[in-house]
């Protein structure tokens, strides 16, 4: 009797070896031969699960920004009685990929804004992202009743999610100082002066 497959955890096994082989070489070092042979599984297992390389791209970028919006919404509904101040600084330190776990998921994830500039079904996906998480950071920044525009100040914290993002990968900041920053940005969103 042939071997019965889960088909949706064998993308996600695959979509794991190319998340590896990104960190490691960025996503020009991601072929099929390589990623099969991370993933432990045969070409024709990719190939079964994937039709081409750009699809096999998108899945991994989804993959990744599910893993990431479910720590942010993990991180929401940890502490239900959490003010939405407390709640979007929690959102946006998960959101910035800051801390040195996420330090691979953090170059893996700047490989695919980078290839997103040229590759329009990589845009899609991370414009549906970015626009996920603007919904849940405007949200939040509405309930904290600041007077501030909520979308306007949602969309300048993801990009400086980004940004801090990219500073510490490249050594320009560390992560204690990034998170100074970001902490300094919401005391002022806040209306409260930094020391």
């Amino acid at each position: 009797m042939p071997k019965q497959v889960d088909h949706e955890s064998r993308r996600r096994q695959i979509a794991d070896a190319v998340c590896r082989l990104a960190d490691e070489r960025g996503l020009e070092g991601v072929t099929l031969r390589d990623v099969a042979a991370r993933a432990e599984v045969s070409m024709g297992a990719v190939q079964r699960c994937f039709r081409t390389k750009e699809e096999m791209l998108v899945f991994a970028l989804t993959h990744i920004g599910e893993r990431v919006a479910a720590r942010v919404t993990s991180r929401l509904v940890e502490s239900p009685a959490q003010s939405a101040r407390t709640a979007l600084g929690h959102a946006a330190t998960e959101v910035s990929l800051l801390r040195e776990e996420h330090r691979a998921e953090a170059r893996v994830w700047l490989a695919f804004v980078a290839q997103a500039a040229v590759s329009p079904s990589l845009a899609e996906i991370l414009r549906a992202n970015y626009a996920e998480l603007q919904t849940v950071f405007s949200r939040l920044v509405g309930e904290a009743a600041t007077g501030a525009d909520p979308d306007r100040e949602a969309r300048t914290l993801l990009a400086l999610t980004d940004g801090l993002t990219s500073h510490v990968l490249i050594g320009h900041l560390s992560s204690t100082a990034a998170l100074d920053v970001l902490d300094g940005h919401l005391h002022r969103l806040w209306g409260e002066s930094v020391n």
